[in-house]
């Protein structure tokens, strides 16, 4: 719950001009991002909120596919990553650093090296395979033009997860885990996100999958069936005990390519079945085999007592980039559309004349209702004018408004608004209570 005249909210009347996309212009003009230096922002409590928000569904569905979360440091050594041989390898990207006793550092892109280290120091037998650990944690990339505000951005929030097998066979079981955990990650966030083939590119590997969500403002072209359109899985069917390889297998065999893997002439499938947009990618998993396991030393005793170097996979989640990407997917021309579950708040009450005493009794009594009931709730207790608030409104994408200005609040009403829909109905409080708790 907060009243809008307690909460940190600058919204931008003007479109700033450094803006380029859709997500950029919005979460700036909504108050949730300020920018700090290139490509790196900071979060403000609108934009925190959401973020936290896709943080802990993220972090709910690693938890129920067996993951263990852990928390690694932002600065490696750089010794880690001369061992696995990417020190030199990875590119200007990297932010390396010395610390004040000359010691090599950096800012982390990514953690394989880093987790390895963990899993070489503790792990030792075949008996406490398979294992992931995970985190969400910043990550810094020194993009050389960084641009389309978070979605493009050099400092970054980012899941990352790592499993450890002893085999081919349990590293694809340990994969088919993530890859499915993803499909319930992302429709727990109001999205279709399409698995596609990928190149493994720097992580290296020879199994590999992105996730992306269909947007016409999207980075990239891509092409899919038509079928992929409202397609879902139900979390009710997922037992990660079980074998997902069929649930796999149903989310691969349907058609979809990025641009860079399309092949109009062997893809199968006919022009008019054929979808071709853009999409955002919001997700990545790879298997790889042993190129960290081997050249590190995390090896572990198997069945017969043999030292063996375990296969390992990498799964991301661009926790940060989700708040771009969701709002690149949801949105119209007069600002942000929410999907309820990463909402900043599920309510906004907008008092349209504070100080007239039926509507500040109605706006009272309703914010205190909905926050009794369990609902989080903004009230626009502010001396904004009424076409102000209407719009600040509809900008930050609440999915529920509720509207009392004096003529209705006279008649004992108030106007319920749906922002996606954009529907509007006079009715009662105690009916708007109903229409929003239930009961």
């Amino acid at each position: 719950m907060m009243r809008l005249s307690q909460y940190f909210l600058p919204v931008m009347k003007e479109t700033p001009k450094e803006a380029q996309i859709v997500s950029h212009r919005l979460m700036l003009r909504a108050g949730m991002i300020q920018q700090s230096s290139a490509g790196i922002y900071s979060w403000l409590p609108l934009g925190l909120k959401v973020m936290n928000k896709i943080g802990q569904i993220v972090r709910e569905e690693q938890n129920r596919a067996g993951a263990n979360e852990i928390l690694m440091p932002t600065i490696q050594p750089a010794e880690l990553w001369q061992e696995s041989g990417r020190y030199d390898d990875y590119g200007l990207e990297m932010l390396r650093i010395s610390d004040r006793h000359e010691r090599d550092m950096l800012y982390g892109p990514t953690n394989e090296e880093q987790v390895t280290d963990i899993f070489r120091s503790h792990v030792k037998s075949y008996r406490a395979l398979p294992l992931n650990l995970y985190h969400i944690q910043w990550k810094f990339r020194d993009e050389v033009r960084p641009r389309f505000g978070i979605m493009r951005g050099r400092e970054f929030l980012m899941k990352d997860a790592y499993s450890f097998a002893i085999d081919a066979e349990q590293a694809r079981s340990e994969y088919n885990k993530m890859f499915v955990s993803y499909l319930l990650t992302f429709q727990r966030l109001g999205l279709t996100a399409i698995p596609m083939e990928a190149d493994t590119g720097p992580i290296g590997g020879d199994m590999s999958h992105e996730f992306i969500i269909l947007a016409e403002t999207g980075e990239s072209e891509v092409f899919c069936h038509k079928d992929w359109i409202g397609r879902s899985l139900d979390a009710g069917e997922v037992d990660y005990s079980r074998d997902l390889q069929p649930i796999v297998d149903r989310f691969t065999n349907l058609y979809a390519a990025t641009d860079d893997k399309h092949d109009p002439d062997a893809c199968g499938v006919a022009p008019q079945d054929m979808i071709t947009t853009r999409g955002i990618e919001v997700g990545h998993i790879f298997y790889f085999g042993s190129k960290y396991s081997e050249p590190m030393g995390a090896s572990v005793a198997d069945a017969s007592g043999n030292l063996v170097p375990v296969h390992m996979g990498s799964y991301g989640i661009g926790v940060s980039r989700l708040v771009g990407g969701i709002i690149e997917a949801s949105h119209d021309d007069k600002g942000i559309i929410w999907p309820e579950p990463v909402a900043p708040f599920d309510v906004v009450v907008v008092n349209l004349k504070p100080g007239d005493a039926t509507c500040d009794a109605i706006a009272e009594d309703l914010y205190q209702r909905l926050t009794t009931a369990g609902k989080d709730v903004l009230l626009d207790d502010s001396d904004d004018r009424p076409g102000a608030k209407m719009a600040a409104a509809d900008l930050i994408g609440i999915p529920q408004q509720i509207i009392i200005g004096p003529r209705i609040a006279a008649e004992g009403m108030v106007e319920w608004k749906q922002r996606r829909s954009g529907e509007t109905s006079n009715i009662s409080p105690d009916a708007a209570m109903n229409a929003l708790v239930g009961g």
